[in-house]
């Protein structure tokens, strides 16, 4: 088959893709699944092979995935669940001051959103946004950015969170080049996007607490977790997956002090660790029985199970793509184009984003899409990473009325379309573009 029958295979997957996911309403899993089989035979595949793509393809990239995810979102459900997301806010906000909330806010969204799903940790803390808003008499905006732009940054650029999890698995990426990258584009695309944007917009536009929502302020009880045991608990995992990194870069191989910190910084061994601390810490050490502990730990897995499912199918229009050769093609058109791969990455997850509204399908659909540029042009190491966080820049950029997302914030701030469009959609788009520039001045160095 020749290479433009091929490219045409590939255009029409990805719009019927898109038509599914938009149109039909058809769930993503589903969805991608179904495209990555008629791909494959309309690529000329033999029908044994297009399953045998499937098998690997889903295989492959639960193998890591599930583990992750998994882990991190039982990590995250005893964080939820024990109160320390609030704790963080009660402290941040002492430390800094009222008159410095914003900063406070952004901080620990910043932090929270490590462990915790974004819609989650936003349900959690907005009760806190209600009463700054409530005893100054700003707008919802000035307090509620900040928070939403921190929880926004690491829901997309710092794992364990999914999204970037998903994406490093994909293009093979190591996830402390992620984290690490993740972190430098993530600080000043909270800072402009939070607390410097939240500033203006809550000038513009004066949000009042809406008149369904609950109004109740939360007492923060002495029973709560401590500040440093929940900072610790976050840290351990991502500092442990940092040290695997540098390690491989620092010291020699065989070296016994790299060894051991590879196996501990592996993400299965520090998720692994850091879970079943939080388990005895925030769980059993506090009066949960065994049994609560691990009803909690079965509930966490429940949103985390979808998006397995769905990078999992991910994988599957990865792998079909490449075993059709449908993916030399793709890479051999982009490897023409003008544009560094990192830019390409960018655009492409931007384009999804748009159309579709899901953050994950456009991230792993951008993913599957690029892969076999960058096997192509022999890319590794943190250029890897960089990737990762451009992909996850733009499935973050212009989030409208088909995300989940905008529809949360205009519900608990109760804004019209156009007014949430201002504040959200620009928020979004401020953290994405701002990620995407720090990558893309990173990559001239690397």
């Amino acid at each position: 088959m020749s290479g433009s029958t091929l490219i045409m295979v590939a255009l029409a997957g990805i719009f019927l893709l898109l038509f599914l996911v938009i149109r039909t309403k058809l769930h993503a899993f589903v969805a991608l699944l179904l495209v990555s089989l008629l791909v494959g035979i309309a690529a000329g595949m033999p029908l044994n092979e297009v399953i045998t793509s499937i098998q690997n393809g889903m295989g492959g990239t639960l193998g890591f995935v599930a583990v992750v995810v998994g882990l991190g979102a039982m990590f995250g459900k005893m964080l939820e669940v024990s109160g320390g997301a609030e704790r963080l806010a009660a402290t941040m906000i002492s430390k800094f001051g009222e008159d410095k909330a914003q900063w406070a806010l952004g901080v620990t969204g910043f932090i929270v959103a490590i462990p915790v799903f974004f819609d989650v940790g936003f349900i959690i803390l907005v009760p806190i946004v209600y009463g700054l808003a409530r005893k100054t008499g700003k707008s919802l905006l000035h307090y509620g950015i900040p928070l939403l732009a921190g929880l926004a940054v690491t829901h997309s650029f710092i794992p364990p969170t999914p999204g970037p999890i998903a994406v490093a698995e994909l293009v093979g990426a190591e996830l402390g080049w992620v984290i690490l990258f993740g972190v430098l584009a993530g600080i000043p695309a909270m800072i402009l996007a939070g607390p410097v944007f939240g500033r203006f917009i809550g000038n513009k536009i004066h949000v009042a607490i809406p008149d369904y929502m609950e109004l109740e302020q939360k007492e923060y009880d002495k029973d709560l977790p401590s500040f440093g045991m929940i900072t610790s608990l976050i840290l351990i995992p991502l500092v442990l997956i940092l040290l695997n990194t540098l390690s491989g870069v620092l010291l020699d191989e065989g070296n016994t002090v790299r060894e051991i910190l590879t196996f501990l910084g592996h993400p299965f061994v520090a998720l692994t660790i850091a879970t079943l601390l939080t388990f005895y810490l925030l769980g059993t050490k506090r009066g949960y029985s065994r049994q609560e502990v691990q009803d909690i730990a079965t509930k966490a897995l429940e949103p985390a199970g979808i998006i397995i499912l769905v990078t999992g199918a991910g994988g599957v229009f990865k792998q079909v793509l490449i075993d059709s050769g449908v993916g030399d093609v793709l890479g051999e058109m982009m490897g023409d184009s003008a544009l560094p791969p990192i830019v390409l990455a960018f655009l492409i997850a931007t384009a999804v984003r748009v159309a579709q509204g899901s953050a994950t399908v456009a991230m792993v659909t951008a993913a599957g899409l690029i892969t076999p540029l960058l096997e192509m042009v022999g890319m590794t190491g943190p250029a890897l990473g960089l990737i990762v966080i451009a992909i996850a820049s733009g499935a973050t950029v212009l989030s409208h009325v088909n995300d989940s997302g905008f529809w949360l914030v205009n519900r608990y701030f109760g804004m019209d379309v156009k007014d949430t469009l201002k504040s959200w959609t620009v928020m979004e788009t401020i953290i994405g573009l701002t990620g995407f520039v720090v990558v893309l001045i990173i990559s001239f160095f690397i």
